[in-house]
């Protein structure tokens, strides 16, 4: 049920929005107050690329591997320039065809402006490249011991030894002949593959060696493991949801304008799953494009009756597609669109579409104030968080189970509609102060339900929950924030967000939630006061990185109380360097996590996804990071 805006309440909002110019507000589509903590002043950094006589090289591919990704390529004079780059940590590295790639560089930024020193790459000679390896079945089948020229030109390793004594059968002889026929007039190789055939018979024990070693590339690997407790004290019993083994494997790289990258999570056990992404990125232009995909898949093999009750033949598919263009039309003037597509199979109707478009606007070109107004829908399906990948914080695959608490009903998904007019203004000190008004209107508002106890099942455990309805709202609301970021690195920002609501529709699982929860069941208007605190930083001397979020609000739900009332959720993480295990330009990190937020930072979520988690539990995740 969609109910339109009126033009006189929209014109309105947006003269509000306009007139506060001097406490500006963040420009991101979004009510809830953890996404509005990230608009942080952005840094600089400059630098040179020469060769080993002194000289620029030009087209030289720049990486920063930090707290972001980013790549940059050096132009005719061989200087190249990073031009947002959050403050941190960097690892630096820069790669040119034919050269060799030079030592990667920790570079700390911490202030608006950093140069760094001359990046010097060395030609290759004739010796850094690998010889030549002749394949079985290809090159003669006798070798002369002894031969100086063979000694020079063969490659000593095990493998290449194993492919060049393996016994030819009359065949490879056979072809043996024919490229050496073909190779002395030129036509065949030539005129049939184009020239690869002879790169493919010079060297095709290190083919794909050759094709990828020019490739700048970065990466991450981490091996975790994950866990979920309510109460400390569940740690040591066996109630405690047993601890999860996670494998992720990260890998970007620079094409030509931008950079692609993949990544992709699993995990086993009665809950065997996995996770995979695809996502490209056109560098700064006039059109910046943003697109990916996603698939996650889950099975499971545990004896949960409603749970395998839920999961159709044993196991669940999402696939997610999106694509985004922020079109700069001039300097004073942004449009951004785009739209996600998500097919989930575990639902009636399949097929979900996301779409949703803005407009920026900045008055004076010598002057940080912008105006942004933004609409958007978002449907959103029943445990879609298990399966979409997260915008911060760790990687997991899908860890749980879910089941609607009403079988009659089933999975239903929501959708919001958002309509939001923001500002936002950078003073001195890099300090960002923003305001918003924004109104949503949601139809069926996901419940979900940890550790409640359904009449006649016993409790269930924190790796299975209940979704369901809790009706239709209309929302309006607005919000203040401040950040700052210090000459230290410290981040930190606080923001305020106050919301009237009106429960249009009562839940059509009313029944079911009145016997486990009746707190989520909400008839009247109500007021929301949300208050999120968080903090960013890295020790210079320790290499310590800490993240640490705190939220407040006056309406959480409470599967033990007839009315919803004060809560508090947080998130903390935390990555130690590990520089003794550093080698060949890889960094090592120890990581720690803790959360009891439940959903992840959605840039047009309603503000009651989080509001309406019941005994959220808290998450644990620990392990080692590693990044190359």
């Amino acid at each position: 049920m969609i109910r339109p805006f009126t033009p006189l309440s929209l014109a309105a909002v947006m003269c509000v929005a306009a007139s506060a110019a001097p406490a500006s507000a963040q420009l991101r589509p979004q009510p809830q107050a953890i996404a509005q903590v990230v608009a942080l002043p952005q840094a600089e950094l400059y630098g040179t690329v020469l060769d080993d006589h002194g000289e620029p090289l030009a087209g030289a591919v720049v990486s920063a591997l930090g707290s972001t990704t980013a790549f940059a390529v050096s132009d005719s004079d061989g200087r190249f320039a990073f031009r947002s780059l959050p403050y941190g940590p960097y690892l630096v590295r820069a790669h040119l065809q034919g050269y060799l790639p030079a030592r990667a560089r920790l570079i700390q930024i911490n202030r608006a402006s950093n140069t760094a020193s001359t990046v010097v790459l060395t030609r290759r000679a004739d010796g850094d490249r690998p010889a030549p390896v002749l394949a079985a079945g290809v090159g003669p089948a006798e070798v002369v011991a002894g031969s100086d020229d063979e000694a020079e030109t063969h490659d000593h390793g095990e493998v290449a030894w194993r492919l060049r004594h393996l016994k030819r059968s009359v065949l490879k002889d056979a072809a043996t002949g024919l490229i050496e026929a073909a190779g002395a007039s030129g036509s065949f190789l030539d005129d049939s593959l184009g020239g690869l055939g002879r790169a493919v018979v010079g060297s095709p024990a290190r083919l794909a060696t050759s094709l990828l070693a020019e490739v700048p590339w970065n990466g991450q690997f981490d091996l975790l493991t994950s866990t979920s407790f309510d109460r400390p004290q569940d740690l040591l019993s066996m109630q405690t949801w047993l601890p999860r083994g996670v494998a992720f494997l990260s890998l970007e790289a620079p094409t030509g304008g931008g950079h692609w990258a993949m990544r992709g999570a699993m995990t086993q056990g009665d809950l065997s799953s996995w996770l995979v992404a695809g996502s490209y990125q056109r560098a700064p232009a006039v059109h910046r494009y943003d697109a990916g995909l996603s698939y996650g898949m889950q099975r499971y093999l545990g004896g949960n009756a409603d749970a395998l009750a839920a999961v159709s033949e044993g196991g669940r598919n999402v696939g997610v597609i999106y694509g985004y263009d922020d079109w700069t039309i001039n300097p004073r003037l942004t449009v951004s669109y785009g739209a996600k597509y998500a097919r989930y199979d575990y639902l009636a109707q399949q097929a979900l579409l996301s779409p949703r478009a803005s407009v920026t606007v900045t008055p004076s070109e010598n002057d940080s104030f912008k105006v942004r107004a933004a609409v958007s829908r978002r449907t959103a399906a029943p445990g879609a968080e298990e399966f979409i990948p997260p915008s911060s914080g760790p990687w997991l695959p899908p860890e749980r189970t879910f089941s609607p608490v009403s079988s009659s009903h089933g999975f239903v998904p929501e959708q919001v509609d958002h309509v939001e007019v923001a500002a936002e203004r950078e003073w001195a000190g890099h300090i960002v102060t923003g305001v918003r008004a924004f109104r949503q209107t949601v139809d069926d508002q996901i419940v979900t339900l940890f550790g409640v106890v359904r009449p006649g099942t016993a409790a269930a455990r924190l790796g299975h929950y209940y979704v369901a309805s809790a009706g239709d709202v209309d929302a309006r609301g607005w919000g203040v924030s401040v950040s700052r970021t210090t000459a230290t690195g410290i981040r930190a920002s606080i923001d305020y967000t106050n919301v009237r609501s009106n429960w249009v529709r009562r839940s059509p699982d009313a029944e079911a939630l009145a016997l486990v929860a009746v707190s989520v069941l909400r008839d009247n208007d109500e007021r929301v006061h949300d208050l999120t605190t968080s903090v960013e930083s890295t020790l210079p001397v320790t290499e310590t990185k800490v993240f640490a979020v705190y939220r407040i609000n006056s309406r959480f739900a409470d599967a033990g109380a007839a009315a919803a009332g004060p809560g508090t959720r947080f998130d903390v993480q935390l990555n130690q360097s590990l520089p003794f295990l550093n080698f060949s330009g890889a960094q090592w990190e120890m990581l720690v996590a803790i959360r009891s937020l439940f959903h992840d930072d959605f840039l047009d979520a309603s503000i009651y996804d989080e509001l309406l988690v019941v005994r959220s539990p808290k998450r644990v995740v620990g392990g080692v990071t590693v990044r190359f």
